[in-house]
């Protein structure tokens, strides 16, 4: 039961951030107001193609180790994405960057998530391995 909840959980993180990309696809302006970037048309379109990459790619892996039993380990491609901008930040506030609201938030989301994805990766590293064992003893006898 418990297993059901925690892959619950990890596809409506699934969705909400491949909503994102999704939505950036088609639109740059949602991560302009989001992330407060402004640019020219090239960074617009490097804005557009980066970050819809980043949210699809790790809603996507996300979305793997929920729903293919025994495919935790594809969540290490989104923990690693939020876990690598995690870090980038860090280091930037560690070289003197401004921290405002959005990047606190930012850095928040972050971390939550890889929390989220780690501990979602373990729970179900560990269920897919009771599994294992009950089978195998059940095979046995």
């Amino acid at each position: 039961m418990v297993t059901w909840i925690v892959r619950g959980g990890l596809v409506l993180w699934a969705l909400f951030f491949g909503l994102i990309g999704a939505q950036g696809v088609f639109s740059s302006a949602p991560y302009f107001e989001l992330f407060g970037i402004t640019g020219s048309a090239t960074a617009i379109n490097t804005v557009r193609a980066d970050l819809s990459a980043f949210f699809l790619v790790a809603a996507g892996g996300a979305l793997v180790g929920a729903l293919r039993p025994g495919a935790w380990r594809a969540l290490l491609v989104p923990a690693a994405l939020f876990g690598t901008a995690l870090a980038g930040r860090l280091i930037g506030l560690a070289q003197g960057d401004t921290l405002t609201t959005a990047i606190t938030q930012a850095l928040i989301s972050e971390a939550l998530s890889v929390l989220l994805l780690l501990g979602t990766m373990r729970h179900l590293a560990r269920a897919a391995g009771m599994q294992s064992a009950a089978a195998r003893t059940g095979q046995a006898g």
